[in-house]
Parts: structure tokens; sequence; C-alpha cells
């Protein structure tokens, strides 16, 4: 198995992308080290992929407290005694609108979140991960360099760009300790936060879902959406020594949205 004798930590582990990234690695041999602000939902995905509860650890944990960050390492530490990856699935992705309705405060919070508590995160990880080499695979979006015409995330896409280009500096900086940075970038990604969108958009239009959902279909190379489990398996390979010459890159997940 890919991951065998390896331990990854996962943040933002909720019900869609993280608890998909969680599955993926317990199921290529992993131990994974969960964290998220919302206590509730890590027993309950460590039970689901680790019924026995060896295999997995978990705590609450903000990435934008840089304390709460070293408890989540020191926990991979003491747990398992080694961190090989880490997934950065933990982002603030409900601000929505742009310029001329922007709230620079509000914007402030989304980019503390998705750009600094990413590399605090990082960063508490980094002493073990220097030990043996690994790897750090960011959450990107395919909005920070093709904004969606449907709705306005200008802060969302902002702060992620901001995270791809810290990727290319990382990857630099880190490679000589043989730790690898890559990013993943979903486009429309079938999980609970697009079929809410999907759910929502037809009650208020009055329409079908499937006809919104050919709206986003139609303009894809492949005819559907990528689903969060597409997105977890690119995070897992970069995670794995499978991925062991690449770094600096950014991996599209889009079902041939947008090629490049």
């Amino acid at each position: 198995m890919p991951l065998e004798g390896k331990t990854v930590v996962v943040s933002g582990v909720g019900p869609g992308l993280g608890a998909r990234v969680v599955a993926a690695c317990v199921r290529d041999g992993a131990r994974v080290v969960l964290g998220a602000r919302t206590e509730e939902r890590l027993p309950k995905v460590a039970e689901e992929v680790d019924p026995g509860g060896e295999r997995t650890a978990w705590r609450p944990t903000d990435i934008a407290d840089e304390a709460q960050c070293e408890a989540l390492a020191a926990l991979a530490l003491d747990r398992f005694g080694r961190i090989d990856a880490v997934v950065h699935v933990a982002a603030l992705d409900s601000h929505f609108g742009g310029l001329e309705d922007a709230d620079f405060a509000s914007w402030a919070r989304v980019v503390d979140i998705n750009l600094f508590g990413t590399l605090r995160m990082t960063r508490a990880c980094l002493p073990a991960l220097k030990r043996n080499g690994g790897s750090v695979v960011l959450i990107g979006t395919q909005s920070s360099s093709a904004a969606p015409t449907e709705l306005r995330q200008t802060a969302y896409a902002a702060s992620k760009g901001a995270l791809t280009s810290a990727m290319y500096a990382l990857a630099r900086e880190l490679g000589p300790h043989r730790i690898r940075v890559n990013t993943v970038q979903p486009g429309w990604m079938w999980g609970p936060p697009v079929q809410a969108y999907v759910t929502f958009t037809a009650q208020t239009e009055g329409v079908g879902e499937a006809e919104v959902l050919s709206r986003l279909t139609d303009r894809m190379a492949l005819p559907e959406l990528a689903t969060d489990g597409d997105v977890a398996e690119a995070a897992a390979f970069l995670a794995s020594d499978r991925a062991r010459a690449i770094t600096g890159q950014s991996l599209l997940v889009n079902a041939g949205e947008l090629m490049r």
C-alpha cells in the first residue's frame, strides 16, 4: 500500500473532502491524525474509517491558532512517532461577494485562515517532516486562476491564489529536506457545498436540479463533475512516495473544464 507506515495529518476534517481524504489515506495504509474546528465531526469520521481506533487520532484544531496547530502536530508525534505528510483541507470558503461590496475586515479573516492558517499548520509539522522528508499537500481552487461566472468568491480566490504562490517558494525552501509541496486545485466538485448550491439554485429559479447541474457539466470535457472523492485520491497520491519526484506543481481535478 502506498502509504504503509506513514503518518498523515489532515486539517479541516468535515463531512465532505476532509473525511474523504482521511478515508483514502487509511485505505492506503496510513495512520491519520485528524483536526477540525468542530469537535463532533472528528470521532465520527475516525470511527467510520478505523473502528478499532488503532490507526487514527484526533484533536479539535483551529488553524487560526498557532498553539492549536502545534498541539495537533504534537499529538501525531505522541501517538505515532512521526509525521510524513500534511494535507491541508481546512479553509474558510463561505465568504461570498466581489470588490465593490467588499468588507475588507472579513477578507482579512479569509486570508488569515486560508493562507496564514495553512502556513501555521505546515510550520508546526516541519520539525517532524524534516526527519525523514515528506509531503505537504495544499488544497487550492480552480477559481484562483479562472473565476466562475455563477458566483463571486473574490476573497476566497485571492487567498487560495496567494497560497499557490507560496507553494512555489516553499517547494524551493523545503526541497533540500526532501519535503515536497504541491497543490490540488478542484473545480466544481460534487460534495456537500456544491450539492447545496445546486439545490438552492434549482429552488430559487423553479427548475429541476438536473438542469442546474447540466449547466456545469456541459462545459466539461468529461460529462460529469469531479467528486470530493476524486480530489481526495489526488491528495493521497501526492502524499505518497509514488509522487516522490513531484514538487511545486498544481494539479487540476476538474473533469477537464479548464485545461492548461
